[in-house]
């Protein structure tokens, strides 16, 4: 027999190829064992896309480094988690511009300088909103940049692995995100409003949760750097916001406030 997957030949009583350990499958596709396969892959507490998101929270260096290090089998590799969170962004997204939800109020809307400020804060959000997954693969490049010249005296990554520390950070908290804002929005226990102020310290907080982990670094030796850090990223964050203004502009959505 043949594996379907790389045609490596393998003995009939055998389960697995023993090249690229692709399950053998002998039977034909039926409901019951497709049903069977999507539990088996998406619901099952064991298995390799719940372990990869529970470990990113409890070890995230037992995933980070362990990719970085060679470990491929055990967690979902850093571009499909990646792509995971692109897709679950976009269908939040989607979400929430069916909910057509309205911003809270932070202006008084029954004057008409209140109401311009309004439109004026709906067009910054539609706009970011609208190109998350950009801004996500944007900032991923600085974020590692940041990190190798903040931690430049430890040596232990080089640029291309922190790439792979940060995409699996902002991917998982992309994902988290994904998931808990539908939600929150729905049930009404946090204003959209709220949840967006909260996303930016949160991922802070992971960020350098997630370098002293993968480091393996004290709180006191994460201390200075952590500022350090954090300048370098107020920094960037002015920078973007300076040049998504201008974009607007260029694109006349301003005028439509």
């Amino acid at each position: 027999m043949n594996c379907k997957n790389c045609k490596t030949i393998f003995e009939e009583s055998d389960d697995y190829c023993s090249r690229c350990g692709g399950k053998v499958i002998r039977n034909r596709l039926t409901i019951k064992s497709l049903f069977h396969h999507i539990s088996e892959t998406y619901f099952n507490y064991d298995n390799k896309l719940l372990r990869t998101y529970l470990t990113l929270f409890s070890e995230p260096e037992e995933v980070i480094v362990g990719y970085i290090n060679g470990t491929r089998k055990k967690y979902v590799d850093v571009i499909g988690y990646f792509a995971l969170a692109i897709t679950l962004s976009g269908l939040q997204l989607f979400f929430l511009s069916k909910l057509d939800m309205d911003m809270p109020a932070y202006y008084d809307t029954t004057t008409e300088i209140g109401k311009r400020q309004e439109a004026f804060t709906k067009a910054i959000y539609t706009f970011t909103t609208e190109y998350q997954a950009l801004v996500l693969m944007l900032y991923i490049p600085f974020y590692a940049l940041f990190a190798k010249l903040v931690f430049r005296k430890y040596k232990k990554f080089n640029y291309t692995e922190l790439l792979v520390v940060f995409l699996y950070c902002q991917a998982h908290l992309s994902i988290t995100s994904a998931v808990l804002i539908p939600v929150l929005s729905i049930s009404d226990s946090m204003s959209l409003g709220l949840l967006s102020t909260l996303i930016l310290p949160i991922q802070l907080i992971y960020f350098i949760y997630a370098l002293k982990r993968v480091y393996g670094l004290t709180a006191r030796q994460m201390f200075f750097r952590t500022l350090v850090f954090l300048l370098w990223m107020f920094l960037l964050f002015i920078i973007f916001s300076i040049l998504t203004a201008v974009i607007m502009i260029k694109s006349g959505m301003f005028d439509k406030t």
